[in-house]
């Protein structure tokens, strides 16, 4: 797997708009669920760099946050992030991106983008919701009249802006991808094999 200069810059630039997502609003926090921009930009890197790279760029973002780089929500960072109730949010982006590039790798149509977009947003809450569950129950203090229920309901107020924000980066992506594609000479390589 050999990474030419281009695909590691596009990759920085999404791990600096994760990093830039995760913290433009994280000061609002509902229910223990800071609000981002994060499954924006995660669905984003899918959509435009590609299953592969999308992915890397999202192992980078999580790796660089773990290591103690401020990056996560809130401006934090380091392993302690492991044990956090929405550390399974940033764990899902590298699956987001990975699934959602491998399907407009499948089909450049511009409804599969935005499906692939919704597909994405529903698999970093499910991921995410099930995290933050598991680890309200097992480590964190939950409240007393914390369920299942209780997590997903707390994932009802951010529910409107990520399905808008997917179907946006749906909408603007496909022509991201094809320039980008074109201009890292991707296009070519695809159309030669």
């Amino acid at each position: 797997m050999k990474l030419r200069a281009i695909d590691l810059t596009l990759s920085a630039v999404f791990v600096a708009l994760m990093a830039v997502g995760a913290n433009v609003t994280s000061l609002l926090v509902i229910g223990g669920v800071p609000i981002t921009l994060q499954t924006f930009f995660g669905i984003l890197a899918g959509l435009i760099l590609g299953s592969r790279l999308g992915a890397i760029s999202m192992v980078a973002y999580t790796c660089i946050g773990l290591v103690g780089v401020p990056i996560f929500s809130k401006f934090q960072g380091g392993p302690g992030a492991l044990i956090s109730p929405t550390f399974g949010f940033i764990l899902s982006y590298i699956l987001v991106a990975y699934v959602v590039g491998k399907m407009v790798e499948a089909s450049s149509s511009k409804n599969r983008f935005v499906i692939a977009a919704l597909v994405g947003m529903v698999i970093n809450y499910v991921i995410g919701t099930n995290w933050m569950y598991a680890a309200m129950k097992l480590w964190a203090e939950a409240p007393e009249a914390f369920s299942y229920g209780v997590a997903w309901a707390w994932m009802a107020v951010p529910l409107p802006k990520d399905i808008v924000l997917s179907v946006v980066a749906g909408v603007v992506a496909p022509r991201l991808y094809k320039n980008i594609q074109k201009s890292t000479g991707s296009l070519k390589q695809k159309s030669a094999a």
